[in-house]
């Protein structure tokens, strides 16, 4: 099954009952037992929900995985991988990642004596001189958030092979459409299921795949012990989003491709991250590890490196709305150093690469013209 098939049937079934084409929304909390013990598969909805049970599957079948598991939120799914781990483990992670998985790496759980290390992953050196017997989990986020660098992700798992080192993989930005990182070698694969299979800026969810069962069941266990779920209603909302996905990544990607050309032709415009530019310093990899395009997500800087010149933009751009978050149907724009990566201490952004005049951008399905007209309002 390709994939335009599989976002719509995979692991999709009209449901036994009535026959329904979609999957009903199972409003309820518990299920009838014929005998104690003895069900048809549902107990309580915190271990088992056929909503978030339909989601699941879709989420498994599209990134090619045994597994899915739907979350309250993406920050909720990381919890779940990082409780997979004993005190002492180490974790290695890239330097430019997204602010809330740094926050919680370095202020919730490094208190558990788990020890992070976090290197600029375009240098496979930087990852191989970190490993020790120690290590126990890899975690990648690949396009970064903000500066779009790239992981070779085969790269990666190429190196820990045989290692009983797990590899988790944040495919956010890129989606199951444009990338496959179980197909590379992954463990896990996590989602902001907020963002593209979401695609409509209604919900807050995340997910985890993972390559085999038993990892599968790990999480789960996890999951259903702490409690992080995703409810029906919200599990149906993804679910329905992921029927479009393709079609939604598709225009997202052609439109970045074009306003990451726009912005680097601009007289204002320093630098523009975007892998899909063949000036792009892994373009090569961009090109061999991600397939239908490049994604939706662009971020610049200001040749006057200023952070004043940044809020200006921001503050007088139309079309794209001024907002945390990605990956919905409209143009988002964000100030990662005030906004999603403020959690991040400023010399810590500062070494990594996230400067005070940088800009992101979620590219979403509009009209490019309009898209080009409001950005012009905004270096007006």
């Amino acid at each position: 099954m390709k994939f335009n098939t599989k976002v719509i049937h995979g692991g999709q079934h009209p449901e036994s009952a009535t026959g329904a084409v979609n999957v009903p929304v199972f409003l309820t909390s518990t299920f009838a037992q014929k005998s104690p013990g003895i069900h048809s598969g549902y107990e309580y909805s915190r271990g088992a929900n056929p909503t978030r049970q339909a989601l699941e599957d879709s989420l498994a079948s599209i990134e090619n995985g045994a597994r899915g598991l739907a979350f309250g939120s993406g920050l909720a799914a990381t919890d779940c991988v990082l409780k997979l781990l004993n005190p002492g483990d180490e974790i290695i992670a890239c330097d430019d990642l997204y602010g809330g998985t740094y926050r919680m790496f370095t202020r919730m759980f490094e208190k558990y004596q788990l020890k992070f290390h976090f290197v600029d992953f375009t240098d496979i050196k930087n990852v191989e001189e970190k490993i020790s017997d120690k290590t126990k989990l890899i975690w990648i986020e690949t396009p970064s958030n903000p500066l779009m660098k790239l992981v070779d992700i085969k790269a990666v798992t190429d190196l820990v092979k045989g290692k009983n080192i797990l590899v988790a993989v944040d495919n956010t930005f890129a989606t199951p459409y444009l990338q496959k990182p179980l197909d590379l070698g992954a463990d896990i694969v996590m989602h902001s299921a907020t963002k593209y299979l979401g695609g409509h800026s209604d919900l807050v969810a995340g997910a985890l795949i993972t390559k085999t069962r038993e990892l599968g069941e790990q999480l789960h266990f996890i999951q259903f012990a702490g409690g992080g779920i995703l409810g029906p209603m919200d599990s149906y909302l993804v679910l329905r989003g992921i029927k479009t996905l393709a079609l939604r990544v598709q225009r997202h990607s052609e439109n970045g491709l074009k306003i990451a050309e726009y912005l680097q032709n601009h007289p204002k415009v320093d630098k523009v991250f975007y892998p899909g530019l063949e000036d792009h310093p892994q373009f090569s990899l961009a090109e061999k590890q991600m397939q239908n395009g490049f994604g939706g997500m662009v971020s610049f800087t200001f040749k006057s490196g200023l952070k004043a010149d940044a809020v200006k933009f921001l503050e007088h751009i139309k079309v794209f709305t001024l907002a945390e978050s990605l990956g919905g149907v409209e143009s988002l724009a964000n100030h990662p150093a005030t906004m999603t990566h403020a959690s991040i201490p400023a010399d810590i952004r500062l070494e990594a690469g996230i400067t005070d005049d940088l800009v992101r951008l979620s590219v979403g399905i509009e009209d490019l013209e309009d898209l080009i007209e409001g950005l012009e309002k905004g270096f007006a």
